[in-house]
């Protein structure tokens, strides 16, 4: 019988949380499910607005300090870097002080620093400043998926995770659109400000709407705890292939979105800095997507929902190599729903399979999956450099050659689970 009916204790991560034998865990409909889903979507909007500010401004910021696209994509790779370094001793101090305490100070940095970044007087510091602020955002990620692990009730936790990652593709993409239009009028330097006022407004609200947690016990911040954690979650073959997965969803993701402005502007297409902003449109596609995570898993089951995934963004790559901008814009759609579909249920099945540690096993799968962002934005950028926009593409591909490679693995050992033992 489970704990909640027995009013037995479960362990989280390094917490011990009391379940009482009366479940008072959010779930949808219930008091305080709507304002942890508002406030953790705002969470996600932020993050990803912040995190992802200077993606669509690549050609302007190259223009401004007389860089190269490679160069000025370090904008972007030093945050999602810097987020990726950080992610797992962030988790650590959750642990310690609370997923709402942790995630309101990262947004409280992350914010502040977001107001310096317009005055950065070099390519160098402004690479500084977005280092610094991936790793502000650190705390985010892993602090709001164990929030939801351990708040939200189980059979609601794939729809929860996926509205939060819904909230990362509003914030991507209101990011995007908003500072495309800023930036055709008064520069990268006003739109990148405008997307630290909006974080702004999200910080206050997230903080305010957030329901204070009922499940969460303070636990260790000794080093020999949290490295046993990640050594017993890196020893679970599952959870490998999961950070994997994640890693290289990320990887077609990083490198597309890095290098699509820089294609649009050239010909055959020539786009203005506002129109290419206003292309980020397709983000809506990943809020839908990801938002449906849930009832794809419950009828493909986990292993079908990627194949999905992957197939979809492969068939979208492949179509936007077409020299037609419908073509082109067909073909993010598509890359951007099996992006977020596959994200929302690789990071869903983590936290499912991670029984303890889930700080730490979020941690992981989020340190995996921004250095596929970062390897994706650079590589991206180099193959773009080097062969053009069928340069990216074939880096695309081949990581979604690696996700079904990893997918089928799976299969097999799931199939060979229920092979009944033989003599």
């Amino acid at each position: 019988m489970p704990a909640a009916d027995t009013g037995a204790s479960t362990i989280v991560g390094a917490d011990t949380v009391s379940v009482p034998s009366s479940d008072s865990r959010l779930t949808p409909g219930g008091p305080g499910y709507r304002r942890m889903s508002f406030a953790l979507f705002l969470a996600g909007v932020a993050t990803f607005a912040l995190l992802y500010s200077t993606q669509a401004l690549l050609p302007l910021v190259s223009r401004d300090f007389g860089v190269t696209a490679s160069a000025a994509s370090w904008t972007v790779s030093g945050a999602t870097g810097g987020l990726a370094l950080f992610v797992l001793p962030m988790s650590a101090l959750s642990e310690r002080f609370g997923r709402r305490t942790l995630m309101t100070a990262s947004l409280a940095v992350a914010v502040t620093v977001g107001l310096l970044v317009p005055f950065a007087p070099s390519i160098g510091a402004l690479i500084a400043l977005r280092v610094v602020q991936g790793a502000a955002l650190a705390g985010l990620p892993a602090s709001a998926t164990a929030y939801l692990a351990e708040e939200v009730s189980p059979k609601a936790l794939i729809t929860a995770i996926g509205l939060f990652v819904a909230g990362n593709s509003v914030g991507g993409m209101s990011g995007r659109i908003i500072t495309g239009w800023v930036a055709q009028e008064w520069g990268w330097r006003a739109a990148v400000a405008t997307v630290g006022v909006i974080a702004v407004a999200c910080a206050v609200a997230f903080r305010l709407l957030l329901p204070a947690p009922k499940h969460f016990t303070a636990g260790s911040l000794r080093p020999r705890v949290l490295a046993r954690s990640v050594r017993d979650h890196l020893a679970n073959p599952l959870l490998r292939r999961l950070y994997a997965i994640g890693a290289l969803f990320m990887v077609v993701f990083g490198g597309v979105y890095t290098v699509i402005g820089y294609r649009l502007t050239e010909e055959p297409f020539g786009l203005p800095q506002g129109i290419i902003g206003s292309v980020f449109l397709v983000y809506l596609v990943g809020t839908v997507s990801a938002s449906a995570a849930g009832r794809l898993v419950s009828r493909l089951g986990r292993r079908g929902a990627l194949y999905l995934a992957g197939g979809t963004t492969t068939a979208g790559l492949l179509l936007s190599l077409a020299s037609t901008l419908p073509l082109v814009l067909l073909g993010l759609v598509l890359i951007t729903a099996g992006f977020f579909a596959g994200h929302a249920v690789a990071s869903s099945a983590v936290s499912h399979t991670a029984q303890r540690g889930r700080a730490q096993a979020s941690a992981l799968y989020q340190s995996s999956y921004y250095i596929g962002s970062s390897t994706g934005s650079t590589l991206g950028a180099v193959a773009f450099h080097a062969d053009g926009w069928a340069g990216t593409v074939c880096l695309g591909v081949l990581a979604i050659l690696g996700v079904v490679a990893i997918t089928l693995l799976g299969t097999r050992a799931a199939r060979a689970e229920r092979r009944p033992a033989t003599a």
